[in-house]
């Protein structure tokens, strides 16, 4: 698919443990690659896709079935949309964590070092703050925090003061504006790591992605019915630590919480203990499949 080549198609499937008569989402429809094989094995049962990114709605077009049903919509509110459709539960979620290829390969909107753009970054174009937004209006301290949490940018404060120093003169408007600034302080040899390190930092902070995650893994344990199956794909730490926890230990601080009896807390079990990675061919042909860790669950 040229908008968006789906990492991992076969494992999601399988993780999903997709019965024909089932009710399933898939909360990042992007184009379509995930929710065309799940409809493939449905037969009375029902897909809703969600996707708050506006191409979603054209790439759905060729979807010509009445087991799909495309929600425009971010993933956090997961069980507002199902309630509006009369869904009640459903037997599978998957989520694709990652940036679809075609937002990244988009200039205009900003995801991409390798492009001259706005600084955007929204997956939702309908949201008001942008990474100019970021960049021009937040506090140093701020600034130093989204860097160095959502980033893991080593030198996170000097970075961020040269930030707001340099914006007093002229503020951040294009992608150039920033890589001028990064590349007075990103390590030799290690410039385009350095650079994208920044970008997830401000890209996840403009889309709150890690709240967003955490909204939707506490609303999936209310929807899935039991031994319902919950699959996540995640592309860096961050998001993978919050979807390990949560299904490892039922919560988002990674402790795990007994009764009194010595079992554990939580509302999934796990049904691969190490996440999943892609193989290597695959690696080959779409190097973005590199970074991809799958985890699946099942409600307890």
């Amino acid at each position: 698919m040229s908008y968006h080549t789906s990492i991992m198609l076969e494992e999601c499937i399988e993780g999903l443990n997709i019965k024909e008569d089932g009710v399933y989402v898939d909360l990042t429809f992007g184009g379509g690659g995930h929710s065309k094989a799940i409809l493939e094995k449905l037969n009375k049962g029902h897909l809703y896709a969600f996707d708050q990114d506006e191409d979603a709605q054209e790439n759905a077009k060729d979807i010509d079935s009445r087991s799909f049903t495309l929600v425009q919509a971010n993933f956090r509110y997961l069980k507002k949309y199902l309630k509006f459709y009369g869904v009640k539960k459903v037997d599978g979620i998957l989520a694709d964590l990652g940036v679809s290829s075609h937002q990244i390969n988009e200039a205009t909107r900003g995801f991409s070092t390798r492009f001259e753009g706005p600084l955007d970054m929204r997956m939702d174009q309908t949201l008001q703050k942008t990474a100019a937004d970021v960049l021009n209006e937040y506090e140093e301290g701020e600034l130093q925090r989204i860097l160095g949490m959502y980033g893991e940018v080593r030198n996170a404060k000097t970075l961020a003061s040269e930030m707001v120093r340099r914006r007093v003169s002229k503020s951040f408007e294009t992608i150039n504006d920033l890589k001028e600034i990064l590349g007075k302080y990103a390590p030799r040899g290690r410039e385009n790591k350095y650079y994208a390190q920044v970008f997830q930092a401000i890209r996840i902070e403009v889309n709150e992605e890690l709240k967003v995650l955490e909204e939707m893994l506490e609303q999936a344990n209310d929807v899935l019915n039991k031994d319902g199956r919950l699959v996540v794909m995640s592309f860096h730490s961050l998001e993978d630590r919050i979807a390990k926890n949560y299904i490892n230990k039922g919560n988002f601080h990674g402790e795990a919480e007994k009764d009194f009896y010595g079992n554990l807390l939580r509302p999934f079990q796990p049904v691969n203990r190490k996440p999943t990675i892609a193989k290597e061919e695959e690696i080959k042909s779409n190097n973005r499949a590199r970074s991809a860790k799958l985890r699946v669950a099942e409600k307890l």
